[in-house]
């Protein structure tokens, strides 16, 4: 089964929308693991708009289920990680204005950068996934410097859903076996929901965990948290 991790940018927002701990962070995380998620997520920004350094910090010794910790990999990020060590960081190419991340790591272009980071994390003992496109290119790029997985970046995946279902999986099912091929392990994220997870995991192979927030605490808004992560755990049976 593949695992889901809940990433909880979402309800820093809210909360930072009126200043104080309403609603309180690491109670949410606390609950999404007694509601049956697997992992927690969370994806720090320089400007810190919703997840802040301290919550990462806050999160460290309450997440008892896989914390993975994403961003992208500037200092005081590399500081955090190295501090809090978590079971997986997810380096992402985000700008620092990014609204979202939009893009996965140009794997050979930034060789170097990367392996050094990989090197530098797994010193610590933190597993190492780099955020990509799916692009086969992509993924030998990401073997060659070293990481222990790759994050599909699955919006493309989204977009073109409604239009061929198999037209927007079947790149992603190629970077998937070449993943395989290669010995990395697989993640994937960005936009998946309950209207495209199910089919997603079931046409890619290897697929061990999926990162999802945005669509994830929409749903909850109506069907409530603990509803909602186990309609996504049923998704991914």
């Amino acid at each position: 089964m593949t695992r889901l991790s809940v990433n909880i940018n979402k309800i820093a927002t809210i909360r930072n929308a009126r200043g104080g701990n309403n609603p309180d962070l690491v109670k949410v995380a606390q609950d999404c693991e007694r509601f049956g998620a697997q992992g927690i997520t969370v994806h720090p920004r320089p400007d810190e708009r919703h997840i802040r350094y301290q919550d990462v910090l806050d999160l460290k010794d309450v997440v008892t289920t896989e914390f993975n910790i994403e961003g992208n990999p500037d200092e005081r990020f590399i500081e955090l990680v190295r501090r809090v060590r978590p079971e997986q960081v997810t380096l992402v190419p985000d700008a620092p204005d990014a609204i979202t991340s939009n893009a996965g790591w140009d794997t050979i272009r930034h060789a170097d950068h990367l392996r050094h980071l990989i090197t530098l994390f797994k010193a610590d003992g933190i597993r190492v996934s780099i955020f990509v496109d799916a692009d086969e290119r992509m993924v030998e790029g990401a073997k060659a410097v070293g990481t222990d997985r790759i994050e599909l970046y699955t919006e493309p995946y989204a977009v073109h859903y409604f239009e061929n279902q198999e037209a927007a999986v079947t790149p992603f099912v190629r970077a998937a076996q070449k993943a395989k091929e290669l010995g990395l392990g697989l993640n994937a994220g960005h936009d998946l929901s309950l209207d495209n997870l199910r089919f997603f995991a079931q046409q890619v192979p290897g697929l061990e965990e999926v990162s999802i927030g945005h669509a994830l605490i929409c749903d909850a808004l109506y069907l409530g948290l603990e509803n909602t992560i186990q309609l996504y755990l049923r998704e991914l049976a």
